[in-house]
């Protein structure tokens, strides 16, 4: 027994340094200290402390051994590559808590099924955080502005020139988003039979996902991590700042003139909005028209409507860059028509959004992505693997809350 002792020692002394996990199945004892390095100097596995309930583990880091026999009633000392974590086990995992989240979490716990929610960041993602409710809240202003500059059309006299103190329509943006986010935040934790992650999620294999130091295992995952704005290698951009949707959300002063490239939903929004509160705007587009994607007469209609309040429109931009001058920045558009370049104070990029998919350990759990990140859906929005699914903007259908 001695000489079996002394051998293991020295496979772990020698296994030490390289970080080893060894489980000795001996049932029913258990190893309630773990060490860092493998039984170094001194006693070393013998100054192991040991209960009676369960197996015996000597944890030395991350690579382990695999060895077989030697001391009385150690059947086998197993290493794996890396620690590892006792898994939780679900009935389902919904990753992320944008639009669909939240409300398939409500609608599977109250099939009984045991869930686990993992969020990354924002409770409510992009709509709730970054898109629907706090732009609405910022058009609302706009609006507001927009009609007490029309008051006199509807008898109303206002004495002096219409202002926009930024700040507090910040603030008011900011409560609405607050209330939102800890409503559902706080429904979620409340929730029965859900528990709630917070941290980045990562598959190991199509049913178990980690979330930093915890393991999850599940039937069911559905992926609902949205996606982000998208930034195009365009010559220059390294050495300038720029905003992006998200981004937006923190201004709370008026930009003196707002360049934005992209003529389509997020960008037109952003444009007419900020053109209400009071900034020069200039919307530069690439298609020879605004909202390509949809029919000619509405692209014309929305485009006079914009031009009607003095928001500036460039089409056909074509070999575009930007760079710095002085404190402001020149986008050059080489447009069919008008200036070769324009400058302004801010820039806004809005031409489309990427999926949060890089780093999602996809690949492990053997699910496809379309060559833009998009994951692969059929009509009832699976995946390639049967038992997962992705939900919103993640699956690249058309970025509306009900796909």
């Amino acid at each position: 027994m001695r000489a079996a002792a002394t051998s293991f020692r020295r496979q772990l002394e020698r296994d030490g340094g390289l970080g080893v996990r060894a489980t000795l199945e001996r049932p029913p004892v258990r190893v309630e200290r773990t060490q860092t390095n493998a039984c170094s100097d001194g006693p070393g596995i013998q100054e192991l402390t040991a209960s009676r309930s369960g197996p015996r583990t000597c944890a030395l880091r991350e690579r382990t051994i695999d060895w077989r026999g030697g001391l009385p009633g150690i059947e086998r000392a197993v290493a794996p590559m890396e620690e590892r974590i006792m898994a939780q086990t679900y009935d389902a995992i919904v990753i992320g808590t944008g639009q669909a989240g939240p409300s398939l979490a409500a609608k599977l716990t109250g099939e009984g099924l045991k869930t686990a929610v993992i969020e990354r960041k924002l409770f409510g993602g992009t709509c709730v955080n970054v898109g629907c409710i706090p732009t609405k809240a910022l058009v609302a202003s706009a609006r507001a502005a927009y009609m007490a500059r029309r008051s006199e059309d509807f008898g109303v006299v206002i004495e002096g020139p219409v202002e926009v103190d930024m700040k507090r329509v910040k603030a008011r943006k900011d409560a609405v988003v607050r209330q939102s986010s800890e409503g559902l935040t706080a429904w979620l934790r409340n929730m029965s039979d859900c528990t709630v992650y917070e941290g980045h999620a990562r598959f190991e294999d199509s049913r178990t996902v980690r979330v930093g130091g915890e393991r999850l295992q599940a039937g069911r995952i559905f992926i609902n991590t949205g996606a982000r704005a998208f930034v195009p290698d365009l010559p220059g951009l390294d050495g300038i700042g720029y905003l992006t949707n998200s981004s937006m959300m923190d201004i709370d002063a008026l930009p003196e003139h707002l360049v934005i490239v992209g003529g389509s939903y997020i960008g037109l929004e952003f444009a007419q909005m900020y053109r209400r509160f009071g900034s020069r705007v200039t919307i530069v587009e690439m298609q020879d028209r605004l909202i390509a994607r949809d029919d000619d007469d509405v692209s014309d209609a929305v485009r006079d409507i914009l031009q009607a309040e003095g928001i500036e429109v460039r089409l056909r931009a074509e070999c575009l860059a930007v760079k710095k001058r002085n404190r402001q920045i020149s986008v050059r558009v080489e447009c069919d028509e008008g200036a070769p370049e324009v400058v302004g104070s801010h820039l806004l990029l809005a031409v489309g959004r990427t999926p949060n998919t890089d780093d999602l350990g996809l690949e492990e759990a053997g699910i496809e992505t379309d060559p833009r990140g998009f994951i692969k859906v059929d009509d009832l929005l699976r995946t390639s693997v049967p038992n997962v699914w992705a939900l919103g903007d993640v699956n690249g259908r058309g970025a509306f809350t009900h796909t």
